[in-house]
């Protein structure tokens, strides 16, 4: 037979139209990475979030004619190992994009390693502002709150509160001081007559709670910015709990109201802490009460603020596939800002000046109920409402 052009072109057709099935066959994969087994208060509700959420969009076809799949690796809290699973997922499990990440540095890390490698990081819970601020870029966007989030929530009731000398007790990496800098920052600009006499950053997971307590105690404070969380709050609180050093002053707590949080605490629970979290308890609105149902349905358990990061977690990046029509890196870059979805806490977006979400939490107080610890007197605060404007973002953020 002769060769000519046209029998090579349709001889390569043919052998592409098999190839190019399969492509649309194939599952659109998803590389998660995060600290299961350093935090699993919160990744193991947060993982739970997430395989339901896949679970859902499968069962109605999935994406783009295509069934997602969540190939999910532990760091173990160490920035070095999160850049090599980074590695492997990208070049031998051939993912779509990167996802995941609890601890502020981790996260750092796997979105220099999106930058060097122009992939896709959806970056869950690291709460870092450096994240989409100072070190943010083209590959990278985060869907939690932030640190200046969560403080600029609480800064206003704190504001109002009567004392003046303050402390401060954080973990001694990112999150903590990027939330203490921001708080001290914030509230100043609405009470300038604030001090703050003492700032106490024990090691993460390491907290000295006897001596902590001591310091803040002999600070003579009458008020308190609490950043702890996990097994650190814990010991904390018992600590404060037994040397009274909460009593007659107020205390204001980043993340204390998660129910993750909470339940370690129980009766131990201090009253009356002004917090961010989730009253999953006490929600009513429609969103969160058919996530709660559907959860408990799957897990025969109540879901905490990890499961609603990792449940939003997947429909963020849904709204990507489906704006951008196409799992490319650069299509889902030119798609996620601007895209909007749905999460049990209501819609939020991805905003594109800084790739933050909009996604919100809630804010109200500490208290006891039936021996638990719980919030009450809460709102929910859009996210949206506590970012500063796009000016400030500007400067924050290299072009």
């Amino acid at each position: 037979m002769k060769l000519t052009r046209r029998t090579l072109l349709a001889g390569s057709a043919t052998l592409a139209a098999p190839a190019i099935a399969r492509s649309q066959s194939e599952p659109i994969r998803i590389g998660e990475i995060n600290s299961y087994t350093a935090v699993p208060a919160f990744t193991l509700p947060y993982r739970q979030g997430w395989q339901l959420a896949v679970e859902q969009v499968n069962a109605t076809g999935g994406v783009l004619g295509r069934k997602l799949e969540v190939i999910s690796r532990d760091d173990a809290g160490r920035p070095q190992d999160a850049v090599r699973i980074a590695g492997e997922l990208v070049g031998e499990q051939k993912v779509d994009l990167l996802a995941g990440g609890f601890l502020s540095n981790v996260g750092l890390a796997i979105s220099d390693f999106a930058l060097q490698n122009k992939r896709l990081y959806v970056a869950s819970e690291p709460l870092t502002d450096a994240l989409v601020w100072e070190k943010g870029h083209r590959y990278c966007f985060r869907l939690r709150p932030s640190t200046y989030m969560q403080a600029a929530m609480l800064v206003g009731e704190a504001a109002k509160l009567k004392a003046k000398r303050w402390v401060s007790v954080a973990p001694n990496y990112e999150y903590g001081t990027s939330t203490v800098k921001w708080f001290k920052q914030l509230l100043a600009q609405q009470r300038p007559d604030v001090t703050f006499v003492d700032e106490q950053l024990p090691a993460l997971g390491r907290i000295d709670a006897g001596a902590t307590v001591a310091a803040l105690a002999a600070a003579k404070p009458e008020a308190i910015l609490n950043v702890t969380f996990g097994p650190d709050l814990t010991n904390f609180v018992r600590q404060g709990n037994t040397r009274g050093l909460f009593e007659g002053r107020s205390v204001v707590s980043v993340l204390t109201g998660e129910p993750e949080y909470l339940e370690p605490l129980g009766d131990e629970t201090p009253t009356g802490w002004l917090v961010t979290g989730y009253p999953v308890d006490s929600v009513t609105d429609p969103a969160n009460t058919a996530f709660i149902a559907a959860y408990k349905a799957k897990f025969n358990e109540t879901p905490k603020m990890g499961s609603v990061v990792g449940h939003a977690l997947i429909s963020s990046i849904v709204a990507g596939l489906q704006k951008a029509g196409s799992t490319g890196t650069e299509a889902l870059c030119d798609a996620l800002p601007g895209a909007s979805f749905d999460t049990p806490f209501g819609w939020a977006m991805w905003r594109a000046i800084d790739h933050q979400s909009t996604l919100g939490t809630y804010v109200g107080h500490t208290a006891l109920k039936d021996g638990h610890g719980t919030m009450v007197d809460w709102r929910y605060v859009n996210g949206a409402d506590a970012l500063p404007s796009d000016d400030v973002v500007r400067k924050l953020r290299p072009a």
